[in-house]
């Protein structure tokens, strides 16, 4: 496949994408040493409010760890994006993971929310809808609201 199919497959892929858990394995190190490429993927494709969990998965097989925490935490907070540890096996984790970013994503978006109402140059324009007097008293003879 081409370069330039695959990023418009890519572009497409991600439009409208409000959240992502890039997931690597956290006893292969080269997992997570691809999670920057993933990043740079996933923000040049997505809105720059996209909320982005870190996920280190398999902390069930400690004794096999090849990526420290305090290395992943630290690569987290240098990317500004949440991260957890979790075990796929025991399902550690794994529903707390989607619960933080889906929260994450309602924050942002109340954000937004409130920053569009002090803006109401920034409000969508609704369709204006003329009403003649015809209109009206039509909806008066049938006495639609009357007691």
């Amino acid at each position: 496949m081409s370069d330039n199919r695959y990023r418009a497959i890519t572009s497409a892929y991600y439009r409208g994408a409000v959240g992502a858990l890039v997931v690597y394995d956290i006893t292969r190190h080269v997992t997570f040493e691809n999670v920057e490429r993933w990043l740079k993927e996933l923000r040049d494709h997505t809105d720059q409010n996209i909320v982005i969990m870190l996920v280190g998965n398999k902390a069930d097989l400690r004794h096999l760890r090849a990526v420290s925490t305090e290395d992943a935490k630290a690569f987290a907070e240098r990317e500004s994006t949440f991260y957890m540890e979790t075990s796929a096996l025991e399902s550690l984790n794994v529903e707390n993971a989607f619960t933080e970013v889906l929260t994450e994503i309602y924050r942002v978006v109340c954000r937004k929310a409130l920053e569009v109402a002090d803006d109401p140059t920034a409000l969508p324009k609704g369709q204006t809808i003329n009403v003649g007097k015809d209109d009206v008293s039509a909806v008066k003879k049938v006495g639609c609201c009357s007691v």
